[in-house]
């Protein structure tokens, strides 16, 4: 459980909605493995606030936003939390996750449509903002923005210390405008905001 002296910037119907989610996530990560046992202990450090961090990148409410392989609802769950107006899509193709994310949806009562789908087969969803967590090198991760974003489609991809090196080989197929933020001092890694995607003309 987490105070609102350690979120001093979320207002207490959030917190509550935010502890609500941890609380549901531990109680069913001991059945599935939703997050690595490793991270357990430090949930919110090692996910919950990496989260946060990626949303508040999107300054302002979107229409739809879709998470990619959204897994336990990182960051797709937290963006329903943070942003209770917007239509939020969680693709995940294990039934297993898709059923604690129902359990999720029906516990907090959020906004959510859940798709039981792979990413190629699923039918294109033109999102506003589409968001990726620990899911695919970053190359891959432009191909399926491709199929489910639309021209004006804002990506938030959170990325290890691999990012200039993932960002390297991604554009060699693909232009795009890139904001890659340090969101905090002691991070190697940067959520990248990546806008005007295209394909490189050969």
């Amino acid at each position: 459980m987490i105070d609102d002296a350690f979120l001093p910037d979320v207002s207490r119907e959030t917190l509550s909605d935010l502890n609500a989610y941890a609380e549901v996530l531990l109680k069913w990560n001991r059945r599935i493995n939703l997050i690595g046992a490793s991270t357990v202990d430090d949930l919110w450090n090692r996910h919950i606030l990496d989260s946060i961090d990626a949303v508040q990148c999107i300054e302002n409410e979107p229409d739809t936003w879709l998470d990619l392989g959204t897994g336990a609802g990182l960051p797709g769950v937290v963006a329903a939390i943070l942003n209770r107006d917007t239509k939020i899509i969680l693709l995940e193709s294990d039934k297993r996750k898709c059923e604690f994310l129902r359990a999720v949806r029906r516990e907090l009562g959020l906004n959510l449509e859940i798709l039981a789908n792979r990413i190629e087969a699923a039918p294109p969803k033109k999102a506003t903002v589409i968001s990726a967590r620990a899911l695919a090198p970053l190359t891959d991760l432009l191909k399926f923005v491709e199929r489910h974003g639309t021209v004006g489609t804002t990506c938030v991809f959170p990325k290890g210390r691999s990012w200039a090196d993932e960002h390297a080989v991604a554009s060699d197929t693909w232009e795009y405008d890139l904001d890659a933020r340090q969101v905090r001092a002691e991070s190697d890694g940067r959520i990248l905001v990546i806008r005007n995607l295209r394909r490189k003309e050969h």
